[in-house]
């Protein structure tokens, strides 16, 4: 039987490449993202994909999408937003975007796909997390305290679902070559880059192929924060 995944943000970036990655592995792909409709539909086009236009920070929309998926072998719960700027500017409204994206997002389809795995006896689930989320970041408080909670949702989900043969991990990624880090300056960029030990980012592609094999590594790998940072942090 073929295998499925769902990606979640997946048209840009390290979404767009794993669902590249996973679509080369043979795998039936359910792609979701929520605010470039174009942009997923031109993935979903070139993968023979399904694309779902949910945005998950919203219980009522992620229960809408999983209406529409049979089977989930795997679930990544790579979709995030961030915010740059000191605490005390920010509105609740940011706030509560980032949280409810970020963290909720990964309640959600997670509560939402656990079901159907429990139903096939197995399934896997990887969340695409920062290290910002293990040591915090100056000017990105509630980005950083959103990833923690994923985190530790990650360890905690992972005793649970370990006696029904269903592995959750995290990938915690530094800094890669995506356009949410474009924001920088050439000049904050190539300072960034000399604070990383491998001298380099990380293209999207690399964190894709470091994000599938932990999705397929050993059942018995579960409850992992793993870091891909380039020695970093």
């Amino acid at each position: 039987m073929q295998k499925s995944v769902l990606i979640t943000g997946a048209s840009h970036g390290i979404g767009k490449a794993l669902a590249e990655k996973f679509s080369q592995e043979g795998y039936k792909l359910y792609l979701n993202g929520a605010h470039d409709a174009s942009a997923l539909c031109d993935v979903c086009n070139t993968l023979h994909a399904t694309p779902l236009l949910y945005d998950i920070s919203d219980p009522k929309q992620v229960e809408e999408m999983f209406f529409l998926i049979d089977r989930i072998d795997v679930l990544i719960n790579n979709a995030g937003v961030s915010y740059i700027g000191l605490m005390q500017d920010m509105s609740y409204e940011d706030y509560a975007r980032v949280m409810n994206t970020n963290l909720g997002g990964v309640f959600s389809c997670c509560q939402k796909a656990i079901p159907k795995m429990l139903s096939q006896g197995s399934g896997r689930i990887v969340n695409v997390t920062s290290v910002w989320g293990e040591v915090g970041a100056s000017c990105e408080a509630v980005y950083s305290a959103s990833k923690g909670g994923v985190n530790a949702l990650t360890k905690a989900l992972a005793k649970e679902l370990a006696p029904s043969n269903i592995p959750v991990n995290a990938v915690s990624l530094g800094v890669i070559d995506t356009r949410m880090n474009h924001c920088f300056s050439k000049e904050e960029r190539e300072a960034l880059k000399e604070e990383i030990p491998a001298g380099r980012f990380a293209s999207a592609k690399s964190a894709a192929e470091m994000i599938y094999s932990v999705a397929t590594a050993n059942s018995y790998l579960t409850g992992q924060i793993i870091r891909f940072d380039g020695g970093w942090i």
